[in-house]
């Protein structure tokens, strides 16, 4: 299993970025989609899950109404959607695969695939 995360970047506060996550070495119908981040010095937090097969979401409070989760079956890949972004949001994001249901989702540990990380930076 691979995941490999893009589309990070620079981003004055206030705006917007997609981050993609694309997904290969297997089928992933029964697997759930997460975002974590990690900014430094902190530990890395959950952001946001997606069940690959139905599309149900969650959000952790603080991205709730700012960030969307969303996959496309076809390409394999699921994205993060970040609106009105801010400072704090300033962070490495991961994206991260678990078998659905198995472990607590919001914890780091019940998941088995990382992607690599990629920069978030939201400049005031």
């Amino acid at each position: 299993v691979q995941l490999q995360a893009s589309g990070g970047g620079l981003v004055q506060a206030g705006g917007s970025l997609r981050l993609s996550c694309a997904a290969s070495g297997r089928t992933f119908s029964t697997y759930d989609m997460a975002w974590f981040r990690q900014a430094p010095g902190k530990e890395r937090e959950f952001a946001g899950i997606i069940n690959w097969s139905s599309g149900n979401t969650y959000y952790a409070d603080f991205v709730k109404g700012r960030f969307t989760i969303s996959r496309d079956n076809s390409k394999n890949t699921v994205y993060l959607q970040m609106n009105s972004l801010k400072p704090e949001d300033t962070a490495v994001y991961y994206c991260a695969a678990r078998v659905a249901g198995i472990g607590v989702f919001m914890q780091p540990g019940s998941y088995l695939h990382w992607g690599q990380g990629t920069q978030v930076t939201v400049s005031s």
